[in-house]
C-alpha cells in the first residue's frame, strides 16, 4: 500500500467529554504517530450537526443523531474537533477508532472500549473519524476556518467583507 500524506477530522463527541475520556482517546490516537494540525472545542449548532450528517438525513435515527452530537443527551454541549495529518492518516485513525457499531468494534479500539448503543438504538461511539479523503476535506472545511489550521491544506482566497458583525472582548 502506497503511503501518502492525508488529513482526517476527528471529533471527540459529547459522551467522550462528559465521561472524561479525552486523555485516554488522545493517548490511543498518539499510537498513530500522526500530528495534530488543528484543534478546538466547539458548541455544535443544529445547522453544523445537520450539515455534518447530511448523508444520513433519510435515516430514521437522524434526529437522535443530531441531538446526540449536540450533546443534549449528556448535558455536555461541546465536541473536541481535531485535524490529524500524516501518512495514511484516515486508515490509521479509523483502525484505532474501531467499527462504528461499538458492539462490533475490537475491544482494544476506542469505540470498543468506550462506546455503547442506547435503548433507542443510537450509537454512542465516542469518536468520529473521516472515512475518505473526500469526506475529510468536506468535514475539515465544515468544522474549521483556514486560519485555525497551522498548515495550508486547501486553496484559499482573501476577501474583504463589509458590514460583518464580530464578537470581541469587552
Amino acid at each position: 500500500m502506497e503511503e501518502k500524506i492525508e488529513q482526517t477530522l476527528v471529533l471527540i463527541k459529547p459522551d467522550g467529554l462528559k465521561k472524561s475520556l479525552t486523555g485516554n482517546i488522545l493517548t490511543k490516537l498518539s499510537e498513530t504517530r500522526l500530528i495534530i494540525i488543528g484543534s478546538k472545542v466547539v458548541k455544535v449548532s443544529r445547522e453544523l450537526a445537520e450539515e455534518h450528517y447530511k448523508h444520513l438525513k433519510a435515516k430514521p435515527f437522524f434526529e437522535e443523531l443530531i441531538v446526540y452530537i449536540q450533546g443534549k443527551h449528556h448535558d455536555c454541549e461541546r465536541v473536541l474537533a481535531l485535524i490529524y495529518q500524516g501518512k495514511n492518516a484516515i486508515q490509521l485513525v479509523r483502525s484505532i477508532a474501531g467499527a462504528t457499531n461499538p458492539e462490533e468494534a475490537e475491544p482494544t479500539s476506542i469505540r470498543g472500549a468506550y462506546g455503547r448503543i442506547t435503548t433507542k438504538g443510537v450509537y454512542e461511539n465516542v469518536i468520529h473519524a473521516s472515512s475518505s479523503p473526500e469526506d475529510a476535506e468536506r468535514e475539515i472545511k465544515l468544522w474549521f476556518q483556514p486560519e485555525e489550521i497551522v498548515v495550508n491544506l486547501y486553496p484559499t482566497v482573501k476577501r474583504t467583507k463589509k458590514n460583518m458583525q464580530v464578537l470581541e472582548w469587552a
